[in-house]
C-alpha cells in the first residue's frame, strides 16, 4: 500500500531529532484515527501512565498541616503568617493523631519517624524545614539543596542506585528541574571551568538518549565523538544490547576527556552487567584515571540489584537521576546531580593554569573572598543562574518536599512493593507486545529494565528471509518507512531507534505509557506492516525464502551501517 508520505519526504524528515519526527507521526496517526474507528496509540512517549499515590497523598495532607501552622501565627482570612519552628514537631504529632484515618497520614508518620529515629534529626528542625518548604514562602537555603532533604535523597540514591552498597564517603547533591536541566548544568559548568573545551574528544555509549548526541553538535561544544557501541549479538544476530570488551577498551584512550552513559540504556533499557562494570573500572583506574564520567540512571529502579557507576567509580562519576519515570511525575520536574565529596573535578580545577584560575576568580569572586575554594558542584549551582543570580538559585522548595516524599516511598518500603509493581507492569506489557508480534521473546537478561524495547527490523529480516530481502528493503525503502506505515495505517506512533544512535532500521517502543491490552494490538499492527514488505518482495520477483532455521552469525549488510543522527 502506497503511503501519503513519499520516500523523499521520509528521507528529509529522518534528519530531524526522533522527538521532532514523532510530531509528524502523531499528525498522521491522528488523521487516520479520525477517518476510521482506530484509536491512536502513542507508544513513542516516555511518560509512564502510572503514578505513585502515597507520597502525593502525604504531600497534600502535609500542606493542610502547613497552612494550619501559618494561620496559627496570623490569620486574616485571606492572609496568614509564616510557620514557627518552636514546638512544631509536637504539633505535627497531634495533627497526625487527629487525622489518622486521612489518606497519607500513615506515610507522614513514617516521614516523621525516619527523620527523627533513623537519621537523628531534631524533631522541630525536621518538620519545620518541610513545613516552611511546602508553603514556599522562602528562597531555597542552602541554594543547592535543603539540609535534611538532601540527606534523605542521599539515602535513596545509595539504596537504589548503589544497590545498598554505597562507596565510602558522601555525595553532595544538587536538586534540579529534572534530568534535562541536569544535563544542561553539567555541560555548561564543565565548559565554564575549563574541564572541557570546544572540540574536545568525548565518548558516548550508544544507543543513548538523543540529546546527548545533539549537544555534541552544538557550535559551542563541537565535540569529537568516540562511539562505544552496544555491539554484542547472539548467534542468530539479535542484539543483547551489551558492550563487548573491544568497545569498552576505547575508554583507555587518554584523548577522551569525558564519557556519558545512560544506564540502563535508552532505548534498549539494558543496564551494564557486573562484567561490563568491572571492565570499565579496570580501564579507568589503570589507563585513564582522570576520565570524567556522566551516568544518567533514570531507569535504574526497574532493574533488580542495579548498580550505578557512581557506586564503583565515585571520584570520577557525576550522577544524573530523575524521579520522573519511576514515580510518574514528569510534570513535577524533579531531578538531582550527585558529585562525591572526594572527586577529580575539584582536583582538576585546583590544577588549572594560572591564567584560567584568574579568569575563574573574576567569575566567582562576587560570591566569596576565596573563590578558589568553591567546589565544582557549587559552581554548577551558581552557573545555573549566571552567577549573578546565585542568591536566588535552587529548585523550588515545594518541589524538594515532593522529592523527599518520593525518596521515602522506597526508603519506608522495606519489601520494595512499589518498585516490584512497576517492574511487573513493564514485563507484562513486554509479553503482550511479543504475543502480538508473533515471535519468540528474547532470552531472559536480569539487566533488562523493559521500560522500552528497541527492535532491529533488519535482524528479523535477515533471520527469516535472508540477505535478498535485506537488500530489497534497503534499495526500496527508507529506514523510517516502517514508522510512517504503522502511523498511517494503524494510528500507532513509534520512535526511530536510529535517531538514538542505534541501528538505522531499529524501532523504539515504550512499554510504560499505554494500557496493557494495547501492546498486543501494537505488536499485531507491527507484524502486519512487516508482512507488507514481504508481499512486496514476493511481487517484485526476487523472493527466495531461506530453507530452515535461523541464520548463523551476524546479519551484515549496508543496512547495518552507521545510524542516522550519529555524531561524525
Amino acid at each position: 500500500m502506497k503511503l501519503s508520505t513519499s520516500r523523499a519526504e521520509q528521507k528529509a524528515l529522518s534528519k530531524l531529532s526522533p522527538f521532532e519526527l514523532k510530531d509528524s507521526l502523531i499528525h498522521l496517526a491522528k488523521e487516520t484515527s479520525q477517518q476510521s474507528t482506530a484509536q491512536m496509540l502513542n507508544a513513542g512517549r516516555g511518560n509512564p501512565n502510572w503514578i505513585a499515590t502515597e507520597p502525593r497523598e502525604a504531600f497534600f495532607l502535609f500542606g493542610k498541616f502547613a497552612l494550619g501552622e501559618c494561620r496559627r501565627i496570623r490569620d486574616d482570612g485571606i492572609l496568614a503568617g509564616m510557620p514557627a519552628k518552636q514546638g512544631i514537631g509536637q504539633r505535627f504529632e497531634l495533627f497526625l493523631d487527629l487525622n489518622a484515618k486521612e489518606p497519607g497520614a500513615r506515610f507522614l508518620r513514617g516521614v516523621l519517624d525516619y527523620g527523627v529515629a533513623k537519621k537523628g534529626f531534631d524533631k522541630d528542625a525536621w518538620i519545620h524545614e518541610l513545613t516552611d518548604s511546602i508553603i514556599g514562602d522562602n528562597y531555597p537555603v542552602p541554594d543547592r539543596m535543603l539540609v535534611h532533604v538532601e540527606q534523605v535523597v542521599h539515602d535513596y540514591l545509595m539504596k537504589e542506585m548503589c544497590d545498598g552498597r554505597p562507596p565510602k564517603g558522601k555525595f553532595d547533591i544538587f536538586a534540579v528541574e529534572g534530568g534535562t536541566a541536569a544535563m544542561c548544568y553539567i555541560f555548561d559548568s564543565l565548559m565554564q571551568n575549563g574541564l572541557l573545551s570546544k572540540g574536545d574528544t568525548i565518548a558516548l555509549f550508544l544507543p543513548t538518549f538523543t540529546p546527548y548526541i545533539e549537544i555534541c553538535h552544538l557550535e559551542r561544544f563541537s565535540f569529537k565523538i568516540v562511539e562505544i557501541e552496544a555491539d554484542e549479538v547472539r548467534k542468530d544476530g539479535s542484539h543483547t544490547w551489551h558492550f563487548t570488551d573491544k568497545q569498552l577498551a576505547k575508554l583507555g584512550n587518554k584523548k577522551i576527556k569525558l564519557a556519558a552513559v545512560v544506564n540502563p540504556s535508552n532505548p534498549p533499557s539494558v543496564a551494564l552487567s557486573a562484567k561490563e562494570i568491572q571492565k570499565i573500572v579496570g580501564i579507568v583506574k589503570k589507563k585513564n584515571p582522570n576520565l570524567m564520567l556522566v551516568t544518567d540512571d533514570v531507569y535504574g529502579t526497574f532493574v533488580t540489584g542495579f548498580l550505578s557507576l557512581m557506586a564503583v567509580l565515585p571520584q570520577n562519576t557525576i550522577c544524573v537521576y530523575s524521579y520522573s519515570k519511576n514515580f510518574g511525575c514528569t510534570g513535577w520536574r524533579l531531578g538531582v546531580i550527585g558529585v562525591h565529596q572526594d572527586n577529580i573535578y575539584d582536583k582538576a580545577i585546583a590544577k588549572l593554569p594560572a591564567a584560567i584560575q584568574k579568569k575563574l576568580d573574576k567569575r566567582y569572586g562576587p560570591l566569596t573572598l576565596e573563590p578558589r575554594k568553591i567546589k565544582f558542584i557549587d559552581r554548577m549551582v551558581a552557573d545555573s543562574r549566571y552567577v549573578a543570580l546565585n542568591h536566588t538559585a535552587g529548585l523550588s522548595l515545594p518541589q524538594q518536599v515532593q522529592m523527599c516524599f518520593f525518596s521515602l516511598t522506597h526508603l519506608l518500603d522495606e519489601k520494595d512493593i512499589y518498585k516490584h509493581k512497576t517492574m511487573e507492569i513493564c514485563q507484562k506489557r513486554r509479553e503482550l507486545l511479543w504475543k502480538g508480534l508473533g515471535i519468540p521473546v528474547p532470552p531472559e537478561d536480569p539487566m533488562r529494565a523493559w521500560y522500552y524495547v528497541e527492535l532491529d527490523f533488519m535482524v528479523w529480516a535477515k533471520e527469516y528471509y535472508g540477505q535478498g530481502f535485506v537488500d530489497f528493503m534497503v534499495d526500496n525503502f527508507e529506514p523510517v518507512d516502517f514508522l510512517f506505515r504503522v502511523a498511517e495505517q494503524s494510528s500507532v506512533v513509534l520512535m526511530d531507534g536510529g535517531g538514538f544512535g542505534g541501528p538505522p532500521w531499529s524501532i523504539r517502543v515504550s512499554l510504560a505509557n499505554l494500557n496493557d491490552e494495547d501492546y498486543a494490538q501494537i505488536g499485531n499492527y507491527m507484524r502486519k506492516a512487516a508482512e507488507q514488505y514481504v508481499e512486496a518482495w514476493k511481487e517484485n520477483g526476487t523472493m527466495k525464502r531461506k530453507s530452515k532455521g535461523p541464520s548463523k552469525g551476524k546479519a551484515k549488510s549496508k543496512a547495518n551501517g552507521k545510524s542516522r543522527g550519529r555524531p561524525k
